[in-house]
């Protein structure tokens, strides 16, 4: 049955309130003389009642109060009554001031109707009210709404309360709080009880037909939200979120708008917060070179580095469609920003030169790179071509044009590399490295010949990011989409996860905070097991493990390994002022030695001579060694 009982009109409630006001003021009298009406026919009757009909028309007319929908009465409705009736003792206190005490308004009348006249029209409402909700919590449909529960009792809790349980159509019937603080006193919110959300408050909510928690605080802490979330799956009870405020349609919540959990929520760690001035004072009114400027990594560097306002930000890819799409937002969001778009190729030597000769950047942010270890193992003269070369390119170029500094990003798949990928990464830390300290040695041997001082270079180190194009986590997203199964390596394979905003955060600060040659790591915090998290996401989408979605196991890649190291065995680090940012202390290289392998390797990367770009890969990284891979029988020269 649907609910479609008709709002009564507004001159119905002016009626019936206007009718209690004259049946008070009557009763008044009536109650002030113990029920002698031969005591209340000495005063003119008649007389008060018309007066306090004019004066109540007037007042009730003014101050709207009939104007509210009686079933959904609220504090601002009784507040409005209050005054109302204030207003009108104090009137009918001086109209018997006025008249002499002529038998009008006797002060106890007029006290004694205060409280009846209240306690009559703010209780009919109520009645009206809570006759509603009765109505609705027996209503069939109500009764076969989904159960739910709201995390917490602040005033998103409660609103997000009244809208589930006052829209006619909804589906949702909310029947319980919870709250650590309040519910430690057994209280009750608007009539719903408050619960604890220890395991056994929430075992007991299951238990009571619970099937939903809303989270309806968006500032919950990360490993609360996690805590929640683990528990509530643990029994059965589905997650989700309310959005922020500023999201909801027209200013009011729908039950259409909640959102189920994302697994980036309980993945993501707290907001760093960075409030560093040497930033500004280093970044703003620079000329700032970002490669690879189109990719997830990219192009959120570009939309951090804005904000401090470059003279220039140039914007360096060679994919077409990624830029473009970049450019476009960019222009929308950032119109004030100066930034120019280039097409172009790290590896192309010609149109590097061209770019530093036309922009002559001052700092450049080094993120263009091959990635994907499967592509890469199978092509590794490409790899090294663009993960070594292209570096190459950019850091004597940038030596050349004498630009201040050059960061590049680095990955955790270059500690002791099992895959072409991170080896080519290893391979590209080394040389910038190298090239710095053979630059500094120079710079300081020749101080009094007026030699510049070197670009200083820069290296960043992390693991995944969450979202970046090709992760894990997409790709889960879309065969759940497709109804699975969702396929997972190794059973054991863990990985480390952060965010993109916060991974670029660090690339600003910890770039920022480089002298020269120095190895940055951040601090990734726990590694995940990535069946862990495909279970979790498939329980989060409201699915069951390997009975509604099949997780498969298709075993190891070439060059993957099963646990990723943000260090290797000879490495320890040093900590900086930022407690998420550290310093390894690395392996030094010879740089003209290393520079010779380089060029050598370089040559056999273009003739694309497989096995000997392979091999010779592994004599400049002896601690390469290939893992679930055709080149592990590849031995360095």
């Amino acid at each position: 049955m649907a609910y479609k009982i008709k709002i009564l009109p507004r001159w119905i409630i002016f009626l019936l309130d206007i009718l209690c006001v004259q049946s008070c003021i009557f009763f008044s009298f009536v109650l002030r003389f113990n029920f002698d009406l031969q005591a209340v026919s000495q005063y003119n009757i008649k007389l008060v009642l018309g007066i306090t009909l004019a004066l109540n028309t007037v007042l009730f007319y003014t101050l709207k109060s009939y104007a509210g929908i009686i079933r959904y009465t609220n504090i601002e409705d009784t507040f409005r009554l209050l005054i109302v009736n204030s207003i009108a003792a104090v009137l009918y206190f001086t109209i018997d001031l006025l008249s002499n005490h002529s038998l009008l308004f006797p002060i106890s009348i007029v006290a004694i109707n205060f409280f009846i006249v209240n306690f009559v029209l703010i209780s009919y409402r109520l009645f009206v009210r809570y006759s509603f909700k009765f109505y609705k919590l027996h209503r069939e449909d109500d009764r076969n709404k989904i159960k739910a529960a709201v995390y917490n009792t602040s005033e998103h809790g409660l609103l997000t309360k009244k809208v589930m349980n006052e829209m006619p159509n909804g589906d949702v019937q909310v029947v319980a709080f919870l709250d650590d603080m309040l519910s430690k006193s057994g209280k009750l919110m608007e009539g719903i009880p408050i619960y604890n959300t220890d395991e056994t408050s929430l075992n007991k909510l299951r238990n009571e037909g619970i099937e939903l928690l809303i989270i309806a605080n968006r500032t919950i802490p990360k490993e609360k939200l996690n805590y929640l979330v683990d528990t509530c799956l643990n029994y059965g009870i589905r997650v989700q979120q309310v959005p922020p405020i500023q999201q909801w349609l027209n200013g009011k919540l729908d039950t259409d708008q909640l959102k189920n959990i994302n697994i980036e929520d309980l993945l993501e760690r707290e907001v760093i917060k960075i409030n560093n001035e040497k930033l500004h004072s280093e970044l703003r009114g620079k000329k700032i070179l970002v490669t690879g400027a189109a990719g997830s990594i990219g192009s959120e560097l570009v939309r951090q580095l804005i904000h401090y306002h470059p003279s220039l930000l140039i914007l360096c890819d060679k994919a077409e469609t990624p830029m473009h799409n970049l450019q476009l937002e960019l222009a929308e969001k950032y119109a004030h920003a100066n930034v120019k778009a280039y097409i172009g190729d790290i590896c192309d030597l010609v149109r590097m030169e061209h770019l530093f000769e036309i922009y002559n950047p001052e700092i450049v942010y080094h993120a263009a790179a091959y990635k994907h270890v499967p592509l890469m193992e199978d092509n590794p003269s490409v790899a090294i071509l663009n993960n070594v070369q292209g570096t190459k390119i950019l850091a004597e170029l940038s030596v050349t044009n004498e630009v201040e500094k050059f960061v590049m990003i680095s990955t955790d798949k270059a500690v002791n590399p099992t895959n072409i990928m991170g080896t080519s990464k290893r391979i590209a830390e080394i040389f910038t490295q190298s090239f710095y300290k053979h630059l500094y040695k120079n710079a300081e041997n020749n101080l009094n010949k007026n030699i510049t001082f070197p670009t200083r270079f820069v290296t960043t180190r992390f693991g995944n990011v969450l979202g970046s194009n090709g992760s894990v986590i997409p790709r889960f997203k879309e065969q759940l989409e497709n109804g699975g199964p969702i396929t997972v390596t190794h059973p054991e394979i863990t990985r480390y996860f952060m965010t993109i905003p916060e991974a670029c955060q660090l690339v600003i600060e910890a770039g920022t905070m480089g002298k020269g040659g120095e190895i940055f790591v951040f601090d990734m915090g726990q590694p995940v097991k990535i069946v862990d998290l495909a279970r979790k996401m498939i329980k989060l989408a409201g699915k069951e493990p390997d009975v509604d979605i099949e997780v498969v196991f298709t075993g190891l890649r070439p060059g993957e390994k099963l646990y990723e190291e943000l260090l290797n065995d000879s490495e320890n680090v040093m900590p900086t002022y930022h407690d998420k940012i550290m310093i390894a202390k690395v392996r030094e290289y010879d740089f003209m030695a290393i520079n010779d392998k380089i060029n050598k390797l370089l040559v056999s990367a273009r003739k694309h001579y497989t096995l000997e770009t392979v091999a010779q890969m592994k004599e400049l990284v002896p601690e390469f060694k290939s893992n679930n891979s055709f080149y592990e029988n590849v031995v360095s020269d």
